[in-house]
């Protein structure tokens, strides 16, 4: 009998032994194997001569500015523009120039005016306030005066102190007028 409990005894020891060894965590490696270190740095290196080839050939993405400017009749506003497609070929196309097209009132809310080139779209259905300038079927630079809902893409926003004074620069229900837009 006393072997036997001297038996039992020893078993539930090594039992418990068994028990507290399968609960702690196996140690993990302090730095990542050969292989993937070597992985790593090639990821590294492959950036770097990317970036050394985007600084040879110039493809480096440029920043985009947050506003261009419109003139109407020698008065200049700045337009805060939207982060899309259509307005970094615009601002593209203003690198190289101001560009100017004439404006007419339509539906007595707006002014719209053919580009004379086309911007690729990002269109959506927006409800549109006054100061918008959105993009219509990617030539037309529709500038609001007024709210109309439709899909657009919008490029922007003028800056305004109040909607009187934008109706003014704009020459709402006044006929054409002449649109510079620039950096």
């Amino acid at each position: 009998m006393k072997t036997f409990l001297n038996i039992l005894t020893g078993l539930g020891a090594a039992l418990l032994l068994l028990a507290l060894l399968s609960c702690t965590k196996s140690p993990q490696p302090s730095s990542p194997s050969k292989p993937a270190q070597e992985k790593q740095e090639g990821k590294t290196e492959e950036k770097e001569d990317e970036k050394d080839t985007e600084e040879k050939t110039g493809t480096e993405e440029k920043e985009m500015p947050g506003q261009i400017k419109i003139t109407i009749s020698g008065t200049t506003l700045p337009i805060v523009i939207e982060n899309n497609v259509a307005t970094k070929a615009l601002v593209a196309a203003l690198e190289k120039g101001p560009v100017t097209y004439t404006a007419s009132d339509y539906g007595g809310f707006e002014k719209v005016g053919a580009l004379g080139f086309s911007l690729p779209t990002d269109n959506s259905h927006i409800t549109t306030q006054a100061g918008d300038v959105i993009l219509y079927n990617g030539d037309n630079i529709v500038l609001f005066y007024g709210s109309n809902s439709w899909s657009y893409t919008r490029l922007g926003r003028i800056k305004y102190s109040s909607l009187s004074e934008l109706k003014s620069f704009l020459k709402a229900g006044g006929g054409e007028i002449s649109v510079t837009l620039s950096l």
